[in-house]
């Protein structure tokens, strides 16, 4: 009797210890390859050390929140994350007329877009015209200039970037999960040997939250609000649904959308600047390596959502690595997380010949930076792609069968 209910209590051990650590690797891996991207993101559009301090600790608790909550309700894995090309848009736009305040508002508005999608069906429709390789050509716009800076921090700070490369390269060869994580923790080791040492000096113990009230201005509507809505729809929400679908759940999307929306509209004074399903960690808390029971891997993602709110308690050391970082590693660190994620939408811009052109004039005014009007290149890449779409152009630059013959 004693050997069978050691057994028993064996099994639920180990029935609860494997979508347990499948959880745990998810925060980590989640939080580790791109809270850096999020506090860059963050200071680019003019928060200072605080703010950006107060938005990651949010984020943490509105993304751990809804997995929880959503979690135990639908019993299914329910992974939400912070938008990661939605930080590296911030970074790609920079300072807006109005400063902070201005990206607070975009931000609250871009949060109210997601919410009404899952209210009201047209508007997701219409998100769904806008042809895909536009969209992911937009993605890889936004993701270009961040994805350089790996280039450039090799040259300009070798003894320190020169490092990180070489163990994200050969993570990425034999750990990939780990490979962004691991660079990280280079960074700072190297950080931390450098004569001037690594200072966390005026880091708090734990992270406050610091209020800033929105303003909204037409210029970072369109150069923010618009983009990020567009990018966090097409490469996060509806790439996480597809991960889940493809695992066998049908989940509460339209719930998804609404909870994760009025998360950022609700956490945006505060620096939440987007909240969405998971698309990149979905898989290690919705696969079979979770749990092989497809009913017990909810258990993962309610742990990594626990997991999550804790982890935005270091949210000050971690802007405090931030500023006692030079800038160029941050952005190199960065952009290495982000050379995945921008071959994918390279990959998938230019696929079809057919649109191939509208993708690619999406793509180039897109990572060309410039502002006009008071507006960022996000918003004319993707003008300009429609407007290329539209007007049939591309279909004129596709030669015919018999001429490519000649």
């Amino acid at each position: 009797m004693e050997r069978w209910g050691a057994e028993l209590n064996r099994s639920r051990i180990e029935d609860l210890g494997r979508p347990m650590s499948a959880g745990l690797v998810t925060a980590v891996v989640g939080f580790a390859s791109s809270f850096v991207v999020v506090l860059t993101g963050l200071r680019s559009v003019g928060a200072d050390r605080d703010q950006a301090e107060s938005g990651l600790l949010l984020l943490c608790l509105a993304m751990g929140a809804l997995a929880v909550v959503l979690g135990l309700r639908y019993r299914q894995p329910l992974s939400f994350a912070w938008s990661t090309p939605g930080a590296a848009l911030l970074v790609s736009t920079g300072h807006q007329a109005g400063g902070y305040p201005a990206a607070v508002g975009a931000f609250m508005v871009s949060g109210l877009l997601i919410a009404l999608t899952g209210l009201w069906s047209p508007l997701g429709r219409l998100i769904a015209a806008i042809p895909g390789p536009l969209a992911t050509a937009l993605l890889a716009g936004v993701l270009l200039p961040l994805c350089l800076a790996p280039v450039h921090a090799a040259v300009q700070l070798p003894a320190l970037a020169l490092p990180v490369i070489a163990v994200w390269a050969l993570l990425s060869r034999f750990a990939r999960r780990w490979a962004t994580p691991g660079a990280l923790a280079v960074a700072i080791a190297v950080l931390v040997l450098r004569p001037a040492g690594l200072s966390a000096a005026g880091a708090g113990l734990l992270p406050s939250v610091t209020f800033t009230a929105p303003d909204f201005r037409l210029g970072a509507l369109a150069g923010i609000a618009l983009p990020l809505y567009v990018i966090t729809m097409a490469a996060q929400n509806v790439p996480g649904l597809a991960v889940l679908t493809h695992f066998g759940y049908r989940p509460p999307f339209r719930t998804a959308l609404v909870g994760s929306g009025l998360a950022t509209a609700a956490g945006a004074v505060g620096g939440a600047y987007m909240v969405n399903l998971a698309a990149i960690t979905a898989a290690l808390a919705a696969g079979p390596d979770a749990h092989p029971d497809r009913g017990r891997r909810w258990i993962a993602s309610v742990t990594a959502g626990t997991l999550y709110m804790a982890l935005g308690l270091t949210a000050g050391l971690s802007a405090a690595l931030l500023v006692a970082a030079p800038p160029l590693l941050i952005e190199a660190v960065a952009g290495l997380a982000l050379l995945g994620t921008l071959g994918s939408a390279l990959s998938a811009a230019v696929a079809e010949e057919k649109g191939r052109e509208a993708a690619v004039v999406t793509f180039v005014v897109t990572a060309s930076g410039i502002t006009a009007l008071g507006i960022g290149s996000p918003f004319w890449g993707l003008a300009a792609g429609l407007a290329f779409h539209a007007l049939g152009l591309e279909r004129r630059l596709v030669p015919r069968a018999s001429e490519s013959r000649e």
